[in-house]
């Protein structure tokens, strides 16, 4: 039978989730065709969206018109606001005239008499207090016969009776010189009723009379003694525990220099737990036969097995910290692990005492021996309490109040963890150096030149794997506030990582390969590779494609790593708008330690803010941008990021290196040649009557030529990789390359953002125009090639005469020329060039004149020429 408009929309009312309510009310026939169905859901639909416009359009009328109601009642309830102000000033002033005129109505004698009533009766009720007060002082001259004479007929009841009133009374001796002895008194005739007392109320304890119990616990709060039989019900109860756990034996605990064979600590403490649950599961239903406050109760009685344990937990922590050492980390998890799960246990019984406390209190008053009025107006103010705390939600539903509000026992529990969770960040990288040396330990020295790139792309996989996991012990161990600590210890174990392959890959020398030329150098004028160089080109290519895919999986865990962090950020925030249901942990008593441990610190906040991306932020970013948000934002790994930089620097040195090494041969003997100091153009000079004629050649040297036959065929060795994208890998790293060429490569590859945020991105693993790969790597071969020239192989000419220094003007220039070709330039060789070709008079005078030792270049040249 379908509903009206109206019954529709007023069972929306009875309904929390939206789209249950759609669901129900969008009813379709099970038994017609689906193509019916949907016809009919369709007309559904239609007069559902019909009823509620008009529903909606009738709340605004109605809502219009209360707003009306509203809005003009409102000056009128200021009008009478007013005038209840005045009618209240004026009734004020009426009553005063009527008291003042009812005064003056009374005669004198009659007001005297009443006067004279009034002091009799406070007199009256003063006397009669006074007597009570010496009733209950004559009473303490019986009070030791009575109690001692109540203790032999084992009437304790009486007894306590008896010592309370005394008690009572204790106030009429304040200040005065009776008050210490007869406390005196007092205390020892309870420690009398308690002796008594002791025996039985253990026996009765033992033997789970609840009864006997409950009627003692009444007693000792006569003589306010709870707090003893508290101590009393809790040690002969918790007994069997504390002596498990003392006499527990476990390999990983054992004292120094014992031997202990069989269960760990992590497969011992499970048991614990457990018949620790089985224990408190029993004390849930004695405990409210006992005592008023049960949830509070049994939390106490908790607390004091914990705090009872001897060694403690922490003590046994710590041994168990320092038997595993490194690894100590993933068993205090597990058993961090295993105390969670232990506290959502409690949890469930504490909850549980309390809603069956709380009902009982709604169902029956409290139950109390009808002898003892007093004890029983004390249990019913403890139940009203208890009632109080109880607050209602919206709704009118009553709720219990959560643990943290009042109770500790979790505070306990989990406090002994806190010591390893503010120690979080060393245990971590301890861990996980200990994982990475017994990874490591099988492959270095061990592997070949050839072999060395393959295995440090697997080794990769496994470190981050190793690193992935790490991602989930920080949350459950800190609940998130480990995560600064996180960050260095992954930072710093990706970067040992790599450290260890940039320290430990080794790299064929140039120095030392084999003379023989290897076919392939016949292509190449100038480049007289050995198969050993070919090998090395590979060997070092590869590396550099393995650099290359490390990269790229650093920058997939980083996201991975954002995101994790992006989570625990969002968490936080909601704490900080209801701290009760904090979403990170549970039970909240582990949270509630680490919130005001050192842990959570402004830098935590500091990084979980900078991780945190507003929707609105992610709006803006357009696809491309999307692409490289990694490189927009400070990277999370910056040191493991430099050390991969440095290992791509190291490989790309070695390359280099090989490749130049013929040419860096061919220069070795370059400063030794004699042209530098040839006689020849001095003694054609003097037969000429001192004209000076030029004996020099304008050709450049042999070696120059092969040089530079050699640089011109380094765009053909380019060539042959040209398909490699290893050599466009970490373009910033390389050696003395051209800063403007490195600018066209960042603007390749980020060419819409802006310069700020390009320097994050420059080792960006993007595939470039091997073109543009190419002139970078010439332009840095070409600048590495001259410096050795300049640094190291000129300023080994011992000597230079007129004829030596027009030569090597001559190879200079051919060299410059040359270099050009391949886009390098350089000024220092450009100045070598223009001092050599100065002739003696003015170089004498411009070191007479302008020498400036600064000036390395210019030093070197007056000292080869003789100008010093």
């Amino acid at each position: 039978m379908s509903l009206s408009a109206t019954e529709v929309l007023d069972a929306l009312e009875d309904y929390d989730d939206l789209a249950a309510w759609i669901n129900d009310t969008l009813t379709v026939s099970d038994g017609e065709q689906s193509f019916e169905s949907l016809l009919e859901l369709e007309q559904q639909m239609s007069q559902l969206i019909a009823s509620l416009d008009v529903g909606c359009e009738d709340t605004s009328s109605q809502l219009e018109r209360v707003i009306d109601i509203v809005s003009k009642g409102i000056p009128r309830l200021t009008y009478d606001l007013h005038f209840i102000k005045d009618s209240a000033s004026s009734f004020q002033r009426s009553l005063a005239n009527v008291l003042a005129r009812s005064r003056q109505a009374i005669p004198d004698s009659t007001a005297s008499a009443l006067e004279q009533l009034k002091r009799l009766d406070t007199i009256k009720r003063h006397m009669e207090a006074a007597r009570e007060v010496l009733r209950e002082a004559e009473s303490w001259s019986t009070l030791e016969l009575e109690v001692t004479s109540l203790l032999g007929e084992r009437k304790y009841a009486k007894a306590a009776l008896r010592l309370s009133e005394a008690s009572k009374s204790m106030v009429v001796f304040q200040n005065t010189p009776e008050y210490d002895p007869r406390r005196m008194l007092l205390v020892n005739l309870q420690n009398q009723l308690e002796a008594s007392l002791s025996s039985a109320l253990v026996a009765a304890i033992n033997e789970q009379d609840l009864e006997t119990c409950r009627d003692y616990f009444f007693i000792f709060s006569d003589i306010q003694r709870e707090l003893e039989f508290r101590n009393y019900y809790y040690g002969s109860r918790k007994a069997m525990l504390t002596s498990m756990w003392n006499e527990a034996e476990a390999s990983d605990i054992a004292p120094e220099g014992s031997i202990v064979t069989g269960q760990t600590f992590s497969e011992f403490l499970p048991k614990f737990y457990a018949s620790l649950l089985v224990l408190l599961n029993q004390e849930c239903h004695s405990i409210p036969l006992i005592f008023p406050d049960p949830a509070q109760t049994l939390s106490a009685f908790l607390s004091s097995i914990l705090a009872s344990l001897q060694p403690t937990f922490s003590q046994r922590l710590a041994s168990l910290s320092s038997y595993y050492g490194d690894i100590a980390l993933e068993e205090l998890i597990a058993i961090f692990r295993v105390t969670a799960d232990f506290a959502v246990g409690v949890s469930k019984l504490i909850k549980q005492i309390q809603h069956s406390s709380v009902s009982q209190d709604a169902v029956d008053p409290p139950v109390v021996p009808p002898q003892r009025s007093h004890a029983r107006r004390r249990s019913m103010r403890m139940s009203i309490s208890l009632r109080s705390s109880i607050h209602r939600s919206a709704s009118g539903i009553e709720k219990v109040p959560s643990l943290d509000d009042s109770l500790g026992w979790d505070q306990e529990l989990f406090h002994p963890f806190l010591e390893f969770q503010v120690e979080y960040g060393s245990l971590e990288r301890r861990l996980l150096d200990h994982k990475l040396q017994k990874m490591m330990s099988s492959d270095l020295h061990k592997v070949p030149g050839s072999d060395q790139a393959r295995v440090f792309r697997e080794r990769a996989v496994d470190i981050f794997s190793v690193a992935e996991e790490s991602l989930t012990r920080y949350t459950e161990f800190t609940h998130g506030y480990g995560s600064l600590a996180l960050l260095r210890a992954l930072d710093g174990f990706l970067k040992s990582f790599i450290d260890m392959w940039t320290a430990d890959v080794t790299f064929a020398s140039s120095g030392t390969h084999p003379t023989v030329q290897d076919a392939a150098s016949e292509d190449f004028s100038g480049l007289d590779y050995t198969t050993q160089d070919w090998q090395n080109i590979q060997t070092t290519l590869h590396l550099l494609g393995s650099a290359r895919r490390v990269f790229e999986r650093m920058a997939a865990f980083e996201i991975k790593l954002r995101s994790n962090l992006t989570q625990t950020s969002n968490k936080f925030r909601l704490h900080c708008g209801d701290p009760i249901a904090f979403p990170i942990a549970s039970p909240g008593g582990s949270a509630q330690i680490l919130e005001h441990s050192s842990l959570n610190s402004a830098d935590l906040h500091s990084l979980l803010d900078s991780v945190d991306i507003e929707p609105s932020q992610s709006r803006e970013s357009g696809s491309r941008r999307q692409g490289f948000s990694s490189a927009l934002s400070e990277p999370l790994l910056p040191d493991a990021r430099s050390a991969l930089s440095d290992f791509a620097k190291v490989c790309q040195t070695s390359l280099q290196s090989t490749i130049l090494s013929p040419l860096r041969q061919h220069l070795a003997s370059y400063a030794s040649s004699p042209i530098w100091f040839s006689s020849s153009g001095e003694s054609r000079s003097s037969a000429f009557n001192e004209v000076q004629v030029p004996t020099f050649s304008l050709s450049p040297s042999e070696i120059i030529q092969r040089v530079t036959e050699g640089l011109l065929n380094l765009p053909r060795l380019f060539e042959v990789y040209a398909d490699d994208d290893a050599l466009s890998f970490s373009l910033h790293t390389l050696p003395h390359a051209d800063s403007e060429i490195l600018k066209s490569t960042s603007d390749a590859i980020l060419p819409d953002l802006p310069t700020h945020s390009r320097r994050h991105s420059v080792t960006k693993a993007v595939a470039l125009d091997p073109e543009l790969v190419s002139t970078a790597w010439l332009s840095s071969l070409g600048q590495t090639l001259l410096l050795y020239l300049t640094s190291e192989v000129l300023p080994g000419i011992n000597k230079l005469n007129a004829g030596g220094a027009a030569q090597l003007a001559s190879d200079l220039g051919y060299l410059s020329n040359v270099i050009r070709v391949i886009n390098v330039e350089s000024g220092e060789l450009e100045q070598w060039k223009e001092f050599v070709e100065l002739s003696d008079d003015v170089g004498k005078v411009k070191v007479d004149t302008q020498f400036d030792s600064e000036n390395r270049v210019f030093s070197h040249v007056s000292r080869m020429r003789g100008w010093l």
